[in-house]
């Protein structure tokens, strides 16, 4: 692809008690951060081997924080700082740095091991003439935003983690006259009950971890 798409890849910590705190009822805290861990290692590898740009690491807290420092980061991942703020400021301000440093950028989290290389390629593809792209997920929010430029209004003042967030992402898009592609839903790994749409290979290994704690 001609066209530089860089994708920054939105995540935290997978440590006990900081990431996925709502899936310890069912895993436990270490369980939840295992699982997390195991989660942004996929998007980071799916990311790369997606092939379209560079990969960056947008991380909380910093990456210099010893929290990073027993976690295995491909090689070839740029690493940034989130900073500090509310998700939307933090996503704005990693848009705003990738979108000078690449054509385009496709921001993304960690919770969706559904989303593929063949998406992020179909994403970038679909930025050649549109806007921006956007995949939801089916609790209302979206797995990836990708855009050939940032507008401010698309994460101030956003309900974040509420079913609303995609369809109100798509309202301002529209009302700043921009063509924007939606991609095919997916399942992301926010609630307990969600554990149901992990790869099987992955339930397996979490019921076995269950079995032997």
């Amino acid at each position: 692809m001609s066209v530089v798409t860089r994708i920054v890849v939105m995540a935290k910590a997978p440590s006990p008690g900081f990431a996925k705190t709502r899936l310890i009822p069912a895993l436990g805290p270490h369980g939840a951060a295992s699982l997390a861990s195991r989660m942004l290692q996929h998007t980071l590898d799916t990311a790369l081997g997606a092939a379209i740009g560079p990969v960056e690491l947008c991380a909380a807290p910093d990456p210099a924080d010893p929290t990073w420092q027993h976690v295995a980061v491909p090689r070839g991942v740029v690493w940034s700082a989130q900073g500090t703020g509310d998700l939307g400021a933090r996503m704005a301000r990693a848009a705003q740095r990738a979108c000078s440093q690449a054509a385009r950028v496709l921001l993304i989290g960690t919770d969706c091991p559904a989303l593929g290389a063949t998406q992020l390629q179909g994403a970038a593809a679909a930025l050649d003439d549109h806007d921006a792209t956007l995949l939801p997920t089916f609790d209302g929010g979206y797995a990836l935003l990708g855009l050939r430029e940032v507008h401010a209004s698309l994460f101030e003042d956003m309900p974040w983690s509420t079913s609303v967030v995609a369809r109100e992402t798509l309202r301002r898009t529209e009302q700043l006259g921009w063509r924007v592609k939606r991609l095919a839903t997916l399942r992301d790994i926010d609630e307990p009950s969600d554990l149901q749409w992990l790869p099987p290979s992955w339930q397996a290994d979490l019921k076995a971890a269950t079995d032997a704690g």
